[in-house]
């Protein structure tokens, strides 16, 4: 998540402005407090890193040299908080923003965002409601939704031959949403079962009562739509539950992190998850390029800016880098991996 920040940023940062000035202000917004804030302190460590690579390299526009400076704020996770940082962000006058990590807290800030006129940058909201709002000022570097609960469908029946297959989401907008799409392709497909159907929260931590339900169906397969936070417990307790079935869900759960919240409950090869994004390391040297394009906008006006951003072409190491018309990643590509020895471990990538 880390490079694909920094490259975010890099798009956004490295427009030139049509006046330029002595100091360019990026917005970065993530949950900073709370069960996922050590997801959120990635986007801002990797914008802050950005930021400083910028004012190291004396990046310039229009021929003057400018400072480039972050204003990152804590959405919580929050809904309601997360729109009343980006009106902070707005009425703090950024040029643009990368974030917000949640699909709960993107979608209601995107709308601040479109509002003033501000390009957003999602590193990490997965749903499909976030570019199909009809913003201009909307995009994302990562796969959304209907891809990663198209991919984990076909693996947990092809690959993992899974029958029968138990689902919990924990209701918030990212979730549900995934695992929704996770059902209905798990349906299309055909092949395998859904013996169960449970819901919890993203702050609960006692799974007791809906894996005892899920135990008596005896699934192959558990889909968990939510975050690391919640999953790590609910590893456990499968494990002292003697439920033995693979876990798969998606880039929530998918961190460095989850061997510490899971323990001994992690195991190898039990957990499979995907990563939104199937972009190589190595293409972080090859933003400067990405930027390149953004400057030859020639102005930060989002009039200029806007249409530059959305024509942007750029050939990464996994694939052609370039929006649909929504604000989504053309030929979007995805990570599978799993855990061996506490280790995330990458399996493939698939579009």
């Amino acid at each position: 998540m880390r490079q694909t920040l920094i490259a975010t940023l890099a798009i956004l940062a490295c427009a030139p402005l049509a006046h330029a000035q002595p100091q360019v202000k990026i917005g970065s917004a993530s949950p900073l407090s709370g069960p996922s804030a050590h997801q959120g302190k990635d986007i801002e460590n990797g914008a802050r890193l950005a930021i400083d690579d910028l004012n190291a390299q004396g990046a310039t526009i229009a021929g003057r040299k400018v400072k480039w400076v972050l204003q990152a704020e804590d959405d919580g996770s929050d809904p309601k908080l997360g729109t009343a940082v980006a009106q902070k962000l707005v009425d703090g006058g950024v040029a643009a923003v990368v974030g917000h990590l949640n699909s709960g807290t993107t979608v209601p800030a995107s709308k601040i965002y479109n509002s003033a006129g501000i390009p957003q940058i999602s590193p990490a909201a997965t749903t499909p409601l976030y570019t199909h709002q009809g913003y201009k000022t909307a995009f994302r570097v990562v796969a959304n939704d209907d891809l990663v609960g198209r991919v984990l469908a076909r693996y947990a029946i092809d690959t993992l031959k899974a029958k029968k297959i138990a689902i919990i989401d924990d209701r918030t907008a990212f979730g549900q949403g995934l695992a929704d799409q996770f059902a209905q392709d798990v349906k299309r497909l055909k092949g395998a079962e859904i013996v169960s159907r449970q819901f919890t929260s993203d702050r609960a931590t006692d799974f007791s009562a809906i894996l005892t339900q899920i135990r008596a169906r005896r699934p192959d397969v558990i889909f968990y739509g939510g975050m690391d936070a919640t999953a790590g417990p609910m590893l456990k307790q499968m494990q002292a539950l003697g439920i033995d079935a693979k876990f798969v869900s998606g880039d929530g759960v998918c961190s460095e992190k989850l061997p510490l919240l899971a323990g001994s409950a992690l195991g190898d090869d039990k957990v499979v998850c995907v990563v939104a994004g199937g972009v190589d390391a190595p293409l972080e040297a090859g933003m400067t390029a990405f930027a390149a394009a953004m400057r030859a906008a020639g102005s930060s006006d989002p009039a200029a800016f806007l249409p530059a951003l959305a024509r942007i072409k750029y050939q990464g190491i996994t694939g052609t880098i370039a929006f649909d018309a929504n604000g989504d990643l053309r030929d979007a590509a995805l990570t599978l991996y799993t855990y061996r020895k506490g280790q995330l471990t990458k399996l493939r990538v698939v579009r």
